[in-house]
């Protein structure tokens, strides 16, 4: 279970990015960029595996990952975080198909009977016009950022399953994170310039928190989980997230995403545990001395 749970608190301080994002009194692009420097940086400084397997592989996996941090930053910044996150959410159901074509991984039955109440859930967020709010000003071209983020994050998925399965593993998988957070530093750099005269120091706490523990340490994490769990168990895994994350916007902001939005959180929370449960479950065991021999 130990690659699971590693998985789980990576998705937990995910969930943290939305509020953070919305904290920030600097635009999207500026936020996208420093974030990203920020934890390129942490990475290389403080996991030594970072600094190996660095090759073509890696910088393409860079790429869609890059896309899928810059999108969901600015989809966070026009819609509510809920609605960001879960929009994002739709990967798994991109996987069902992706991962045997790409992967070669069977989708086991459960799988399959899984996608519905996440499909349920995820169709709770389109019911009803959104109202544009202060931290959402322009909720429609956002949740078609958050979709464009959730195909990016779905082939993303894949590309680290790819890589946390190869001869080097882990240390290629960090390559590829910290070639991703160099790559949306670099490009989304010129939309953020020029810098305000003055910078307020909670607005460089909150980039270092998003920098250092929203993806630097959770990366780390996943990067030690993704060769011993499959793309698609990943993803659903990840589900929880989107599931916390409506709950720290609205602990912090006060942003209130509506009643069916909040229902679907639920279900989505509701039947990953469920599965997680199931899985565990289904784990074999060896008996002592089978395990000693």
């Amino acid at each position: 279970m130990r690659p699971r749970v590693q998985l789980v608190a990576a998705a937990a301080l995910f969930s943290t990015g939305g509020a953070a994002i919305k904290a920030v009194e600097l635009s999207g692009f500026q936020i996208a960029s420093f974030r990203s420097g920020i934890a390129a940086l942490a990475l290389l400084l403080l996991l030594p595996e970072a600094r190996r397997g660095w090759g073509w592989r890696p910088l393409l996996v860079g790429v869609t990952y890059a896309a899928t941090m810059v999108l969901f930053v600015l989809a966070n910044r026009l819609t509510t975080s809920a609605h960001a996150v879960f929009i994002q959410a739709t990967s798994p159901i991109y996987l069902v198909v992706l991962a045997p074509l790409l992967l070669g991984e069977a989708n086991r039955r459960r799988d399959l009977w899984f996608m519905i109440p996440l499909m349920v859930g995820l169709a709770c967020f389109l019911v009803g016009a959104q109202v544009p709010l202060k931290t959402a000003p322009d909720p429609q071209t956002g949740n078609l950022l958050a979709a464009a983020s959730g195909v990016c994050w779905a082939i993303t998925t894949i590309g680290m399953r790819w890589l946390a399965t190869g001869e080097q593993g882990k240390g290629t998988l960090l390559a590829a994170m910290v070639a991703g957070n160099l790559l949306a530093f670099g490009v989304v750099l010129p939309f953020a310039l020029p810098l305000a005269p003055v910078i307020a120091p909670a607005d460089w706490g909150i980039l270092l928190f998003l920098g250092l523990f929203q993806i630097a340490l959770p990366y780390s994490l996943i990067s030690r989980a993704m060769g011993k769990v499959t793309a698609l168990d990943a993803s659903l895994i990840f589900l929880i997230e989107p599931a916390l994350s409506p709950i720290v916007a609205w602990a912090v902001h006060g942003e209130i995403p509506g009643p069916w939005p909040i229902f679907g959180a639920a279900v989505i929370l509701v039947t990953t545990v469920l599965r997680v449960v199931g899985d565990m479950r289904h784990m074999p065991t060896l008996d002592p001395p089978a395990a000693a021999a």
